[in-house]
């Protein structure tokens, strides 16, 4: 499916299935996406600012880049997802699981939740506060 920079603002996808999906730099902002499968999905440059992807599935979707600030990811499956450069400034991540994902350079400060125990400077995130 080829959604690239598609206009998705404040759309509803629960439980939608957009695996291996193109969503590259689409607009997702403010979007409903509770357990939705994005598994393998190009999510490069994204806007899903407080968009919902509580227990979404994005196992190996790529993230580089994307806006994920203030978006609630609580218990998403983000095991092996890259996040490079990814904006994590007030996101919700309790109970994610984060397992081999690439979190290089992605930016957090106070008001993000990482799960119980992990430690996102480890991991390689920046403190930008």
């Amino acid at each position: 499916m080829d959604l690239r920079g598609t206009d998705l603002t404040r759309t509803n996808l629960i439980d939608a299935w957009l695996l291996e999906a193109n969503l590259n730099e689409a607009d997702l902002d403010e979007a409903v996406l509770c357990g939705t499968w994005l598994s393998g999905a190009d999510l490069t440059g994204v806007d899903l600012r407080k968009a919902d992807l509580s227990e979404a599935d994005l196992s190996g979707a790529n993230l580089r880049w994307a806006d994920l600030g203030q978006t609630n990811l609580r218990a998403a499956n983000l095991s092996e997802a890259d996040l490079i450069g990814t904006d994590l400034i007030g996101a919700n991540l309790s109970e994610a699981n984060l397992e081999d994902a690439i979190l290089f350079g992605a930016e957090f400060d106070s008001t993000t939740k990482w799960p119980a125990g992990f430690d996102a400077e480890a991991a390689e995130a920046t403190r930008i506060d």
